[in-house]
C-alpha cells in the first residue's frame, strides 16, 4: 500500500529531498538520456506531491503556485519510479495531484508541460493541448491545460 504525502519544500526532510531529487534525476536524466538542470530553483517555492512503498520513493511531482513558471498554478516533474510503472501509479499521482491543486489553488485551471508521447494520457485525465510541439531539453512537449474541476479525486473512486 502506498503511502501519499504532499509537503512544501521547507516540510522536507533532507532524506525526502534527496529522495524526490534522486528519482526525478533517475528518471529524467539517467532513463531519458537527457543533461538538464533539474535544481532550478522553483522547488523551494513549490508542493511536492509523492508516494512511498514501504519507505522507498516510488512516484513524485511538484506543485507550482500561479506566476512562479505560468499565469496558472503548474504540476511538473511528473515520474515514476521503473519498479512501478503499469501499475495505475503515475494516473494516481495525477489525480492526487489535481487533488492538490484544487486545495491549494481553487478555481484556477492548472497547466503542464508534457512529453508529447503522453499526450493521450493526460487527455485521459482532462487536460487538453494549448501548444504545438515544441522541443524542451532535445524532448518533444506540449502545454496542456486542465480547466477547474471540484473532486478529481472522484476518478479514483
Amino acid at each position: 500500500m502506498l503511502k501519499w504525502q504532499c509537503l512544501s519544500f521547507s516540510d522536507l526532510s533532507t532524506e525526502k529531498l534527496y529522495a524526490l531529487m534522486h528519482l526525478r534525476q533517475q528518471v529524467f536524466v539517467v532513463e531519458q538520456a537527457c543533461v538538464y538542470q533539474d535544481a532550478d530553483n522553483l522547488d523551494q517555492g513549490a508542493l511536492h506531491l509523492f508516494a512511498t512503498d514501504e519507505e522507498t520513493l516510488v512516484a513524485c511531482c511538484r506543485l507550482l503556485p500561479p506566476g512562479k513558471k505560468y499565469t496558472e498554478p503548474s504540476i511538473g516533474r511528473v515520474c515514476t519510479a521503473q519498479s512501478h510503472r503499469g501499475l495505475g501509479v503515475g494516473r494516481e499521482l495525477m489525480q492526487r495531484a489535481r487533488q492538490e491543486a484544487v486545495r491549494h489553488f481553487p478555481g484556477r485551471a492548472v497547466r503542464i508541460s508534457a512529453q508529447l508521447y503522453l499526450q493521450e494520457f493526460y487527455e485521459s485525465l482532462g487536460f487538453r493541448t494549448t501548444s504545438a510541439p515544441y522541443d524542451e531539453d532535445g524532448i518533444p512537449h506540449i502545454d496542456m491545460l486542465s480547466e477547474p474541476t471540484s473532486n478529481p479525486m472522484s476518478e479514483l473512486e
